[in-house]
């Protein structure tokens, strides 16, 4: 796929996340981010996608996938923190907020 593709994918998929629907831009982003594993603006707004439309087993493999490629990325701790939790998972949860927080990303 030609980088302007890639990148009318990507900003198609963030207009679907910013229209609500997260489900959209999910499975609009997923083959962009297989292709791609370390553009991280592409897995962060996969996580998010997910995230949002509780699909949280994606979401925490994304999430991961993310604190792996930048982890000095406080929001990305959060995240994966908050997918945890929801995932009724608060002792896993609670290193990633702690080090979100070291971070000054909460």
């Amino acid at each position: 796929m030609a980088i302007q593709q890639h990148f009318e994918t990507f900003e198609r998929a963030r207009l679907y996340f910013d229209m609500r629907d997260p489900a959209e831009a999910a499975r609009i982003l997923a083959p962009l981010a297989d292709e791609h594993p370390g553009n991280r603006e592409v897995v962060e707004l996969l996580g998010r996608a997910y995230f949002h439309s509780a699909q949280l087993a994606r979401a925490e493999e994304t999430l991961r996938h993310l604190v792996d490629l930048d982890p000095c990325n406080a929001w990305a701790h959060e995240a994966l923190a908050r997918t945890l939790e929801r995932r009724n998972r608060p002792a896993e949860a609670a290193p990633f907020r702690k080090l979100a927080q070291a971070m000054g990303g909460v």
